[in-house]
């Protein structure tokens, strides 16, 4: 099988998102399969002095989206790759470099379809989009429908995602001997814990709102009051409103001690993808999965962002979750179910087909 072939050419290219040399090589792989089997060429552009995969029109009235960066450090599979029975797995396979590949398996069943539809993959997604979002924006206010090939949830689209915001926090206190005198110092583990309970308080399940410190840093020696100490946090909300008054708080942060001094970096960095963006396309996606005889799609709301935010919230119609059925996001066991290829690429080419009909 030809496809299964150029995967694994794609997940063996390991591309964690920090080595620009790996994700530049991915993206040279990429180029070629789709050199190999679509014309005209692909082309890779640099874009904030990253590489993006870029095939078909310049203002693209269909956006394909994709990414080929992955969470994983070089060396995290062995086997990088593996097939057993109906399982693939690899670094990055479900997420997501199956999904760029069935894009780019549809078009070629779409003979025109570069005067209107560009694929476009990525390779910083997994670090926030920072240097891609901008061009993500830009294409999106020009589309008609941006489509997002991040893998699906059990073969669900997805409708909804929660925005994100990342905030460092670190609070600057005062070294001193911890056995001979202690209040001569400024705990900063102390200050940082008291942060890490008001934090904890501004979650909202009523709106999905999530306020996780993450990774906490502090002290030198076991024998020395910590002068310093740093909280990453993650905060998810379905709400824009959330994030905001989120945010606001963050920035209102204080320590209990008047000698420490907190310093807070970091902000909002996905807007949430609201119903209001997917649900025409979701619509049409069940009309043409029904013309194929398909079994209804589904479609679910997640917690994790992708590259769809930022295409929404540029106010394009975005539908995302288009990519591979299988599991394990970000976890040993990521995979792909070989058995849903093929269908998955023959829904991509008729909803594209029937898309630049519209």
């Amino acid at each position: 099988m030809t496809f299964l072939t150029d995967l694994q050419s794609l997940v063996e290219c390991e591309s964690p998102s920090e080595d620009l040399a790996a994700c530049r090589r991915a993206v040279e792989v990429a180029q070629g399969i789709a050199n190999q089997r679509l014309k005209p060429s692909a082309q890779i552009k640099e874009i904030g002095g990253r590489p993006v995969f870029w095939w078909g029109a310049d203002s693209p009235k269909i956006l394909l989206l994709a990414h080929l960066d992955t969470v994983w450090p070089i060396g995290s599979f062995n086997p990088v790759w593996e097939i057993s029975g109906d399982v693939i797995k690899g670094p990055g396979v479900f997420d997501m470099k199956a999904g760029f590949l069935q894009a780019l398996y549809a078009l070629i069943e779409i003979p025109d379809a570069a005067s209107k539809v560009a694929l476009v993959a990525t390779t910083d997604e997994e670090l926030g989009s920072q240097t891609s979002r901008e061009l993500i924006k830009e294409l999106a206010r020009q589309a008609d429908a941006v489509l997002v090939l991040e893998a699906s949830l059990d073969g669900k689209v997805k409708t909804g995602r929660k925005g994100t915001s990342m905030y460092q926090i670190s609070v600057a206190g005062r070294a001193s001997h911890a056995g001979l005198e202690p209040e001569k110092g400024i705990n900063a583990s102390i200050e940082i814990s008291h942060i890490v309970l008001t934090l904890a308080d501004l979650a909202d399940t009523e709106h999905g709102t999530t306020v996780v410190p993450t990774v906490i840093k502090s002290g030198t020696t076991t024998n020395t009051v910590p002068a310093l100490a740093t909280l990453d946090v993650d905060i998810r909300s379905f709400s824009s409103a959330e994030l905001m008054r989120v945010d606001a708080a963050v920035r209102q942060l204080t320590t209990q001690h008047p000698e420490a001094v907190v310093t807070i970096t970091g902000g909002i960095n996905r807007p949430p993808m609201e119903l209001k963006a997917t649900e025409a396309l979701y619509k049409k996606l069940e009309l043409v999965a029904q013309s194929l005889d398909m079994a209804p799609i589904g479609h679910a709301a997640v917690g994790g962002a992708s590259d769809g935010n930022f295409a929404a919230a540029a106010g394009a119609q975005t539908l995302d979750g288009l990519g591979a059925v299988g599991s394990g996001a970000h976890a040993p066991h990521e995979h792909v179910l070989l058995s849903s290829i093929q269908d998955r690429i023959s829904l991509l080419a008729a909803f594209i087909k029937e898309l630049i009909r519209d």
